[in-house]
């Protein structure tokens, strides 16, 4: 195996003592505050670091991540904690801990003048890494279909979707994922999506442990970023299908670019959420481009 196809993290340093402590049953063996984390790591040149949407995993992107590769480009993905081949804690699933764990992987790689691509939930985690850490490391910001920047409804977010209803979807997802993923999963592809790429991302989603996905649902549900996106402070593209129907581009991608200053809404026609297989040579294209502003 390539040594960079595993990268661990260690609790030693100033990025993983930045994580919160754990705690453990009196007698037991303390657990790592920061897991292994695994880290897929293609190409030379320019590192560009992709962040995976909930459930999902660093295979997702590699449709996009090939020929970016080509390009000169150094392509980075990783899998979140308790997500495909990383450790599974057990906790850890809020933003804060996310983004130091993003923090931990650009530090440790020793990672600059970065181009970060975050789909979905990945947005959040890129956002708060600007609120928490200033950017540090960052040259561009893509977001790919962001589920920011507030999911939840409140009285300043009428949009938004009840807490009531929330919590339900979540008692599903806890009872029987692959039922839910079956009933929920139409909407993130094309009709013209193959049958194998759909059962491809399902496996993706079914490698993420129970606890991890409920939980991280439950972060993204609750987050409220508007406060946060004036801190993103590098040229920032959001690319987002008008077909969208896990975060409808309305709610989300608009009011994401909105917030952010001087950020560019890039609408994909006809698109959905999977933009990462149904549109990744577009992608791919956008994101070079993008790059080299």
């Amino acid at each position: 195996m390539h040594r960079r196809d595993i990268l661990t993290l260690t609790a030693a340093g100033a990025a993983a003592a930045a994580l919160p402590a754990p705690s453990s049953a009196k007698g037991a063996a303390p657990r790592s505050k920061t897991p292994d984390l695994f880290v897929r790591d293609w190409g030379e040149g320019r590192p560009v670091v992709f962040l995976a949407g909930w459930t999902l995993t660093s295979d997702t992107w590699g449709y996009v991540m090939q020929p970016l590769a080509r390009q000169g480009l150094r392509t980075i993905a990783y899998d979140r904690r308790g997500h495909g081949g990383s450790a599974d804690p057990g906790r850890g699933y809020d933003f804060d801990t996310l983004a130091d764990d993003l923090k931990a992987v650009l530090e440790r790689l020793d990672l600059k003048d970065v181009v970060l691509v975050a789909h979905s939930m990945g947005g959040g985690e890129a956002i708060r890494y600007f609120a928490r850490h200033g950017g540090t490391r960052l040259s561009h910001l893509v977001l790919v279909a962001p589920a920011t920047p507030c999911i939840m409804q409140k009285a300043d977010n009428p949009m938004g979707v009840p807490a009531a209803a929330l919590d339900q979807n979540r008692a599903v997802m806890a009872r029987d994922f692959p039922a839910w993923m079956d009933a929920n999963g139409g909407g993130f592809f094309t009709p013209d999506t193959s049958e194998g790429v759909k059962t491809w991302v399902k496996t993706q989603m079914q490698r993420t442990s129970l606890q991890a996905l409920v939980e991280c649902n439950r972060a993204l549900c609750e987050a409220d970023f508007r406060p946060e996106l004036s801190k993103v402070s590098v040229p920032t593209l959001v690319l987002h299908g008008d077909k969208d129907a896990s975060a409808p581009l309305d709610f989300t991608g608009r009011r994401t670019a909105a917030g952010i200053k001087g950020a560019k809404l890039v609408v994909y026609e006809g698109a959905p959420h999977g933009l990462f297989v149904s549109h990744a040579a577009r992608l791919a294209a956008d994101i070079a481009a993008f790059a080299k502003t």
